[in-house]
């Protein structure tokens, strides 16, 4: 790839982590005012609406046979369960922690690279995520209950279950771009998404009898915005680098989601928190170091 092509899917990836981390925020706002199942629903129904209106420039499909079921992983994987957790975690935790929680994904996608696609890890990277996991479960324990977050403990577990399956989510992006547009795969999880919430959605709790021009904007930003750009501009990114570079982006998401956290919702970190953010953030660097010698395949097994 030219380095013009590169820096387009650098800025791509970069825009999309600047989205993702005002989501947690605008998924905030929304919740506070609907149902979460309601406004994960909403949010993909209007995705699904952009898309089918643009559908015109889908681009390549190339079926292969077999491919049903990492297409069918894929949208289980996001948007359904990862929306599923995250919604629990923000019910739970604050946008700032949950944000944090999220700077682990680069890592597990690097052992998710490990462990199915046999790719060669760095000790370096295995010691950046076991500091990164040890920052997480700190930011976790040193929380204490508040408006933000009445239970940041479980919040903040099923938030690393949503970076869980993050992770796997993205190496399906990376195994399936080469045949299908990035247009079709974030079309795809769309539509999935819209399928798979609308009965549960249904079937939780009643819709209110009024919304604020404030938590209507929320969903329509999270509809429009979050659903078609931001994953738009991910898959894009991740179909033109190699996935652990591209992945690496996700390490801006905690420095997006504390700003926007701070500036509009008025969360703070405590100095234990801050802390255990920092380290954290150690880890992914360590992770990213590459003077170390890889570890072969199977070492870790």
């Amino acid at each position: 790839m030219s380095g013009q092509g590169r820096r387009g899917a650098m800025l791509c990836l970069v825009l999309a982590m600047a989205i993702w981390g005002s989501s947690f925020i605008a998924l905030k706002l929304a919740f506070a005012e609907l149902p979460p199942l309601w406004v994960i629903f909403a949010r993909m129904a209007l995705g699904s609406l952009v898309l089918l209106l643009a559908w015109r420039w889908r681009g390549r499909l190339q079926y292969r046979a077999g491919d049903w079921k990492y297409l069918l992983a894929l949208s289980a994987c996001e948007p359904c369960l990862y929306f599923i957790f995250e919604a629990l975690a923000l019910q739970n935790t604050s946008a700032a922690q949950a944000g944090m929680i999220s700077a682990l994904l680069p890592l597990l996608v690097a052992v998710g690279a490990f462990v199915f696609l046999h790719e060669r890890v760095s000790r370096t990277t295995v010691a950046g995520f076991l500091l990164a996991m040890a920052g997480a479960i700190w930011l976790s324990l040193a929380g204490s209950a508040d408006a933000h977050g009445p239970n940041p403990l479980l919040g903040n577990f099923y938030e690393l279950l949503a970076m869980l399956c993050a992770s796997a989510y993205t190496l399906l992006v990376k195994l399936l771009s080469a045949r299908y547009s990035v247009f079709l795969l974030t079309a795809l999880q769309a539509f999935v998404g819209t399928l798979f919430f609308l009965p549960m959605a249904a079937f939780s709790a009643p819709l209110p009898e009024s919304i604020s021009a404030l938590g209507l904007g929320a969903v329509l930003y999270l509809g429009v915005v979050v659903t078609v750009g931001a994953y738009g501009l991910y898959n894009f990114g991740i179909s033109r680098l190699p996935a652990s570079q591209a992945s690496g982006f996700i390490n801006l998401i905690p420095l997006f989601t504390l700003v926007f956290a701070m500036l509009l919702l008025g969360e703070r970190l405590n100095p234990a928190q801050l802390l255990a953010a920092m380290l954290v953030f150690g880890g992914v660097a360590l992770s990213q170091w590459r003077g170390a010698a890889p570890v072969p395949a199977g070492v870790l097994d």
